[in-house]
């Protein structure tokens, strides 16, 4: 049975030292697949119009086009050259619940991510994503410096 690894990618630079250390990792596994996941911040909460709600709608299908154009589909295919088996996604959503969400899916050994950028008074009174990931995972997780 193969070993599975979700990385979480946000397409910054912490995020490709996070994937870069997955691919070292999954080389050391041997029989490893690697899940991209790319999770667009998203609330549910939010009370709009129906014209606001189809334009929101809009605006998250073109926001899934430009994250699966600009990191995901990139990293899949130099991974794939790189000889690794991958898969990735765009989600739209709490981050840490969802990364833990297809980790539990996908039967996943481990979630890789890198140490949260978020600052700021969002971050003071919410927490990071990181944080709180780490805090919730039903798989263990490795934070990336």
């Amino acid at each position: 049975m193969s070993t599975k690894l979700i990385v979480g990618l946000d397409g910054s630079e912490p995020g490709e030292r996070a994937l870069t250390y997955a691919k070292q990792l999954s080389t050391l596994i041997g029989d490893c697949m690697i899940e991209l996941v790319y999770v667009i911040e998203w609330s549910p909460y939010s009370f709009q119009t129906a014209e606001e709600n189809a334009r929101r709608h809009q605006r998250r299908e073109q926001e899934i086009k430009q994250a699966s154009e600009r990191v995901i589909t990139p990293a899949l295919e130099a991974m794939k050259l790189e000889g690794f088996v991958a898969g990735g996604r765009v989600l739209h959503g709490d981050a840490a619940e969802l990364l833990n969400s297809v980790a539990i899916k996908e039967k996943a050994q481990q979630i890789v991510v890198a140490r949260s950028t978020e600052s700021g008074l969002a971050a003071k009174l919410f927490g990071s994503v990181t944080a709180k990931l780490v805090m919730s995972a039903s798989v263990p997780v490795t934070v990336v410096n």
